[in-house]
């Protein structure tokens, strides 16, 4: 596989896989902090030790390849443009530290960009999997695995009573930290969603928007995941948000089928009318594209639109990004110039799909 294809192709493989309640949640993420003894955490070693430790960890992942039969491809944060970086942000594969790390940092990506395996961001290592729907379990066996496979290979910091020493103390312990991607419009509709937060949060979990920590939760895409690894086993974090995306699972469906009840003309204009600006508009933020993505998604879950596949509005969900609109349109635009190009790409890929089926 072309390396370039990770810039240039919006929807990753995994994403297109049938998976449980995949008309709420959209992803389920494992992601594993780990370090190395004889160094310094990334925050305060040199460019020598950062490079060293790419250098190792280079050499254990060509080894864990062969013996996994997943091959991995090493990206060096300094050997990528801008543009480039912003996209595997975008899609979610690296994290903005990474993208911004000023010493020595690499990612290895798998081919199904299911594995995302990030070298000094804030940790050493990040071992990232993501799998489609809720398949949080499913997610923790694969990524732990492979933490298996390196732990043979490597010294990794830990201490009997404390766990896996982490550069952010809320990661210490296991070092896990699990997240879901869900699309709840339904409550946020409602008004439920100010109320539903607060109650998350005391559980011990976070509610953040789609790009995690300080995002906003662009066309009702919420993030769930916990917020301590100390204390718990791995088992028992990922049972307890499994837990609790089951319950906003529950109540997201009741708000749609209240919704579809008691407000049904209403709800079916409004899909109607996102749809009608997505497929006509000449200028559009992305924002308003988020949005009216939203909606149009839960128009197709509704059976508003029956002849629309998600899989566009899961490509044009990152297709619209700035970063991504301007890979794909191979030159660096203004933001008005974006807001023109974004709306004419979401009308030329509503028309393709239309097309098709």
């Amino acid at each position: 596989m072309p390396q370039q294809l990770f810039f240039t192709k919006p929807v990753s493989s995994w994403m297109s896989q049938e998976a449980p309640d995949s008309d709420i949640v959209l992803s389920s993420r494992i992601r594993l902090a780990r370090n190395l003894t004889n160094y310094l955490f990334p925050t305060l070693f040199s460019q020598q030790q950062a490079v060293e430790v790419v250098k190792q960890f280079e050499k254990v992942f060509q080894t864990v390849g062969k013996e996994n039969k997943r091959y991995l491809h090493l990206l060096k944060m300094n050997e990528l443009k801008s543009l480039e970086k912003r996209v595997l942000v975008e899609k979610h594969l690296i994290s903005p530290n990474l993208a911004e790390a000023e010493n020595e940092a690499a990612c290895f990506l798998s081919e199904q960009e299911d594995f995302s395996i990030m070298i000094n961001e804030e940790d050493h290592l990040r071992i990232q999997c993501l799998f489609p729907g809720l398949q949080l379990s499913e997610a923790l066996n694969s990524a732990n695995e492979v933490d298996n496979w390196i732990e043979k290979q490597v010294d990794y910091a830990f201490e009997e009573n404390r766990g896996y020493l982490t550069s952010c103390p809320t990661n210490v312990g296991t070092g896990l930290r699990a997240s879901v991607m869900m699309h709840l419009p339904a409550l946020v509709i409602t008004r439920q969603i100010h109320r539903i937060i607060p109650a998350i949060n005391q559980l011990g979990l976070v509610v953040r928007g789609i790009y995690g920590e300080g995002s906003e939760a662009l066309g009702n895409i919420f993030q769930v995941s916990n917020q301590m690894t100390l204390g718990k086993s791995e088992e028992d974090i990922v049972a307890d948000l499994n837990s609790v995306v089951r319950q906003l699972i529950t109540q997201e469906r009741s708000a749609r089928d209240a919704l579809f009840k008691t407000s049904h003309i209403e709800l079916e204009n409004r899909v109607y009318r996102s749809y009608g600006t997505l497929a006509h508009s000449r200028i559009i933020e992305s924002k308003e594209a988020s949005q009216c993505l939203s909606d149009v998604r839960l128009g197709i879950d509704l059976g508003y639109i029956p002849n629309l596949s998600k899989n566009i509005l899961n490509e044009l969900i990152i297709m619209i990004q700035p970063g991504f609109l301007q890979q794909y349109s191979g030159e660096i635009l203004k933001p008005d110039e974006r807001d023109i190009k974004r709306a004419t790409l979401i009308r030329d890929r509503l028309n393709i799909s239309k097309n098709i089926d």
